[in-house]
Order: C-alpha cells, then structure tokens, then sequence
C-alpha cells in the first residue's frame, strides 16, 4: 500500500529564526493517489498573530487563545504522518517551521529525504508560468474557487489534487476485457510495414505526440519513484 500524506501548515509570519510560529496544520492522507483520512490541528502559537498574517488566513488570537500549544500535538500529528512520505508546496517553508517545534521540544526532525515538494513538479510540468497553489490549480482545472483564504487543511486537499493531477490521476487499473474482446474480433492483423488491417480496410498506424507537459510530468513521476524505492529502472 503506497500512502502519503498532503500537508500545509499556517503561520505568524514567515521567519521561524525570528519567533514566528505555527497556527494550523493540516494533513490529508493519499492512499494509492486516492485521499483517505484527513487531520486538521489548530495552534496556541504563544504569540500574537500579527495582522497581516491574519490577513492571509484569517486566523486570530481570539481564535487560537484556547488552542493546545504544538507539545500537546505533536504525538498525534507525528502518530497520523508515521514514516510516510510528506507532500508538501514550497517545502522548505513548512518543514522549517515544524523542524523549528519539533526541536523546540526535543523531538526528532523531520527528514528532508521523505519530502515531495510539489513546487517543484509544478515548475517542470508548467516551465516559466507563475507557480502559486491557486495559479497551478486553475492550470491543471482543480477547482479553488471556495479559497477566499489560506488554510492549512483546505490547502493540503488542494495540494493533493494538485500533486495526483501531477502524477497522471488517480485511476492505475482499468477493466478492460470488454474492449480487448472487442478488439480482438475487429482486429485482423498488425503487419510488420505499419498498417493497421481492421475489417478488409487498410489504414496507417497513427503517431501520438507527447506534449512537453506529459513529458515533464513523466520525468517527475520517475523521479519519484527514485525517490520512493531508491532507483527506477527507467531512469537509468
């Protein structure tokens, strides 16, 4: 069974080496490129949320006063992700602030090598096009309409639709006896100088091109299977 978790988190600020902290984190679990189980933790930070931050997410002091601070939840949080890969955009911002709590309470960090970051298969599928979640969403014809705000939990869905959209979709099995019966009646032979013979006609065997973005989104797919099982024999 492949599982992964989709995560986003909501912050103070931008900087956790300036005090800034976490607010929401939000996971979905992707079974099989299927979402599964979803967990969403709102966070005393310890701090005032400044206003601009607010603006973003829309997540107040008020809102998060009688919150459990991050110690109260990181045995649930790091129970629900266990060892499995971690999907994440713009990567290096969230895994720095929870690497940033995770020490603050003598914790184990999490590990970079477990990390997908889906900025980064958005910039190879998309080249040079603009890369935010809401901008790849409309590209790839996810719909966020519902997204007036940031949020940890709506993001992570977000992200994995985003990131199985990425990988093809969703679907790795068809049934297809059917159409292989089907075929098998009309098909009279595939001769060896590229003509399809089917019922007494005789067309050209026809050439599927492959759009720069398949191709891209191909390569990163590979790339995560290095990733996942530690080589991909396509690859080499």
């Amino acid at each position: 069974m492949t599982r992964l978790i989709a995560l986003d988190t909501e912050t103070t600020g931008l900087s956790p080496s300036k005090g800034d902290r976490i607010v929401e984190i939000g996971c979905v679990e992707l079974i099989q490129m299927r979402k599964g189980e979803t967990r969403r933790w709102f966070i005393n930070p310890e701090r005032s949320i400044p206003a601009e931050a607010t603006r973003i997410h829309g997540i107040t002091d008020e809102q998060v006063a009688h919150e459990p601070i991050f110690k109260l939840v990181a045995e649930e949080f790091l129970t629900f992700i266990g060892s499995d890969p971690l999907v994440i955009y713009n990567a290096g911002f969230d895994l720095g602030f929870l690497n940033a709590e995770l020490g603050r309470i003598k914790r184990p960090l999490l590990d970079v090598s477990r990390v997908i970051d889906a900025l980064m298969m958005a910039r190879k599928r998309f080249p040079g096009a603009k890369a935010d979640l809401d901008s790849v969403c409309k590209r790839l014809k996810i719909d966020n309409s519902h997204r007036k705000l940031h949020g940890a939990l709506l993001d992570a869905e977000l992200l994995a639709d985003v990131y199985v959209a990425l990988n093809g979709g969703a679907q790795f099995a068809m049934d297809l006896t059917g159409a292989v019966e089907e075929v098998v009646v009309k098909v009279a032979s595939v001769p060896e100088h590229g003509v399809n013979t089917i019922a007494g006609v005789v067309r050209p065997v026809r050439a599927w091109p492959i759009a720069q973005e398949e191709e891209l989104a191909h390569v990163a797919f590979l790339e995560f299977m290095q990733k996942q099982h530690g080589s991909c024999l396509w690859l080499n």
